[in-house]
């Protein structure tokens, strides 16, 4: 079989679905497939005989450039993600294979890059985290999704809402959630903690008060419910609110106005007043420290969080979560966390709860200096914590431990059989929460059915 003419090899790239370009050994473009011209908008005229740093503006162009790796060294580069700018200044998402173009003697006549678009795959990525988040709210707890369905309906009434849950667990997220999806979100949201000062501030703290209502009223103040006017206030820890501030707090919930500290009149306001506690509303009822016509106020929606003890599930979520939040605030090029870390973490009791992770991996990237955080970067209180209350450990958020096995100053990863017994227990408690309902333990693990079946074999839980 004879040769291929060299005239086809551009009609031979262009029917190729990826992204091609070639360069010569000064990184000027040589040809550019009708692919590569429609993932970045430039034409092949446009870019030929160009620098292909000058086109795609990548942060490896100038550090690290994979190209110029290939012809250099002549080494393969594999699957390199990394973002090229298009022609209309959008930021596309790519994986690039390169290679050296050589003659058979072997002399370097440039190189070869294939581009694989990820934009699809982020797309479905954000439709499967968007199962689990609701605003800022992630979850994939039977109990959090069933918030989530009430959180649309909940936000388009003016009605109080109670959020009850422990400190920790996000229900300022769950009241600014409320905000964002009524028709108020582009008013004012307003957030006060009652449990955050002494009576004698909070009353013109909440209310405000005018010039002479006290020794150092200079001027007037307008309170935490004029500057929600028209919005949101949200009431942290209501249940810390005295008997004299429910009265009044009371009155304005059921005439809409209030009097000011010092004031001679009243002032009305259009406010959606969210309140939230951790305490037992109930039973202060009950002894006579909360009164019982502002609970009925208040409590006309209730929302109840769940310790993140009850949601493990969600933990690998979470730390993915903060993992990403961290790396942008921080610049450190953490990308994940190994099996035992995260392992760690899913049998610690969380007595701060979704706060406690949070500070939690914000610490680790202050101790890690590597890419992966690792076992030893925790707390020494999750590191020792001897609670096994865990979750099957998603291969997708971790990385193998490579720990130095010398170091005995630290516990040695888990073994298989702990975390088999972690797997178990997890399974056990989503079924008793299920009362037994495979389909139901399924969808709150995250798995499916028949693979449900099979660990239920396996773990003899038949």
């Amino acid at each position: 079989m004879g040769r291929l003419d060299n005239r086809y090899f551009p009609l031979i790239l262009d029917v190729i679905d990826l992204a091609i370009f070639t360069v010569d050994r000064e990184m000027r473009i040589t040809s550019f497939n009708r692919a590569a011209q429609e993932l970045t908008g430039y034409s092949g005229d446009e870019v030929i005989g160009s620098q292909c740093a000058e086109i795609f503006c990548t942060k490896l162009c100038v550090d690290g450039c994979p190209m110029r790796l290939s012809i250099e060294l002549g080494q393969r580069v594999i699957d390199r993600r990394v973002r090229v700018k298009a022609k209309d200044g959008r930021s596309i998402s790519v994986s690039v294979n390169t290679a050296a173009l050589t003659t058979p003697s072997g002399r370097v006549l440039g190189g070869v890059e294939v581009m694989k678009d990820l934009t699809p795959l982020h797309h479905l990525k954000r439709q499967l985290d968007g199962r689990y988040r609701f605003e800022d709210i992630i979850s994939k707890n039977v109990a959090m999704q069933r918030i989530f369905e009430l959180l649309p309906m909940v936000a388009q009434t003016n009605s109080t809402v109670l959020i009850l849950g422990a400190s920790g667990t996000g229900k300022e997220l769950v009241a600014k959630a409320v905000h964002h999806q009524s028709d108020r979100r582009d008013r004012p949201f307003v957030a006060l903690n009652c449990a955050a000062m002494p009576e004698t501030l909070m009353e013109s703290e909440l209310f405000g008060y005018v010039k002479g209502a006290f020794t150092d009223a200079q001027r007037d103040k307008p309170g935490r419910i004029a500057q929600a006017d028209g919005g949101t206030l949200f009431l942290d820890e209501i249940g810390d609110l005295s008997i004299h501030l429910q009265v009044k707090l009371l009155r304005f919930l059921q005439e809409r106005s209030y009097e000011p500290l010092g004031a001679t009149f009243t002032t009305r306001a259009d406010v959606r007043i969210l309140s939230a506690t951790h305490r037992d509303l109930e039973r202060m009822v009950e002894e006579g420290s909360f009164r019982q016509d502002l609970y009925y106020r208040i409590n006309i929606m209730q929302l109840r969080l769940p310790p993140l003890s009850d949601r493990s599930e969600d933990v690998p979520l979470l730390v993915s979560h903060f993992i990403k939040r961290f790396r942008h605030t921080t610049g450190k090029a953490i990308e994940s966390m190994t099996e035992s870390a995260l392992a760690a973490l899913m049998r610690h009791s969380f007595p701060g709860n979704v706060r406690e992770l949070e500070n939690i991996v914000e610490r680790a990237f202050i101790l890690c200096q590597g890419p992966i955080i690792r076992f030893e970067h925790l707390p020494p209180n999750v590191q020792s914590h001897p609670e096994t209350q865990s979750f099957t450990l998603p291969t997708a958020t971790l990385t193998g431990d490579s720990s130095n096995p010398s170091r005995s100053s630290h516990p040695s990863p888990p073994s298989r059989d702990m975390l088999g017994l972690v797997e178990r227990d997890a399974i056990a408690a989503a079924l008793r929460r299920h009362h037994g309902n495979r389909t139901h333990t399924a969808r709150e693990l995250g798995i499916h059915r028949s693979t449900l079946i099979r660990k239920l074999k396996r773990f003899d839980l038949d």
